[in-house]
């Protein structure tokens, strides 16, 4: 366990500053609702005209006179984007800063299997993004609770369900990624983020790119969709864990063969 508390401590500083202000800026937007819910109906008109790019944000399928509505919009973009970044940028430097910062001559010379060495550094990968979607949920659920709102518990535990796996299978893959690195890169992570973000946008503005949801984890976390659906898109769910495992599995499949410098 001495890797994984290492890499607890290590990350402790990068967890909070992503953790507290993904958590402030829900928190602004569930304290402000009350405020716009009487603009809320105009804005709504306003978004309804704007064609491509209200069905990008899925606003034409939305009540923003509602606070479930309202979350699903700006909060859920907030989580989405913010969550991403965090997971993709922490799992992408795990396993490559060990060369990058010429530790891994420290670290390997020690009786320690190269397994053990994924499995805890991927332990304080999972552990750091479970224990932010705890405080981000319970930040939220006591911001509605402090405007005197009915707490939609299902729509919001599966908001954030789906965001959870978002994290935990860009963590996984951007995880996967390190191991064939040798000098930790974060604009790989940045970059992978945005992307499936974006891919999300064009599979919602055209019907011809639709496919593009089954590649890009924002694809079952459309706001939109849960709340018509009430559950998660399963398969594309099903199909954002096994790309989360096969990230993990090459993460371990190369990292135990690599010819470490």
């Amino acid at each position: 366990m001495t890797i994984l508390k290492h890499e607890l401590r290590q990350g402790k500083i990068t967890f909070l500053i992503w953790t507290a202000a993904i958590a402030l800026l829900l928190m602004i937007c569930v304290l402000i609702f009350p405020e716009m819910r009487g603009e809320m109906d105009a804005v709504g008109e306003m978004f309804s005209s704007m064609g491509s790019f209200t069905a990008a944000f899925g606003m034409d399928r939305l009540n923003f006179g509602t606070l479930i509505g309202f979350y699903a919009v700006e909060c859920g973009n907030i989580l989405g984007l913010g969550g991403a970044f965090f997971a993709s940028l922490a799992g992408v430097s795990l396993l490559s800063k060990e060369e990058k910062d010429k530790t891994a001559e420290f670290l390997l010379t020690h009786p320690v299997s190269r397994v053990r060495v994924v499995t805890e550094k991927l332990a304080a990968l999972l552990l750091q993004i479970t224990a932010m979607n705890l405080l981000i949920l319970a930040i939220s659920l006591l911001s509605m609770h402090l405007i005197g709102e009915d707490i939609p518990w299902k729509e919001v535990l599966l908001m954030h369900g789906a965001y959870f796996l978002l994290q935990l299978e860009l963590a996984c893959v951007c995880f996967g990624v390190s191991a064939f690195l040798r000098r930790g890169s974060a604009g790989i992570g940045m970059g992978l983020a945005a992307m499936m973000y974006f891919l999300n946008l064009i599979a919602n503005m055209t019907d011809h790119a639709k496919f593009l949801k089954v590649v890009t984890p924002f694809g079952y976390c459309e706001g939109a969709d849960i709340l018509a659906d009430g559950r998660l898109n399963t398969g594309y769910a099903a199909v954002g864990i096994l790309f989360a495992c096969i990230g993990a599995a090459a993460a371990y499949w190369k990292y135990t063969g690599k010819d470490i410098h």
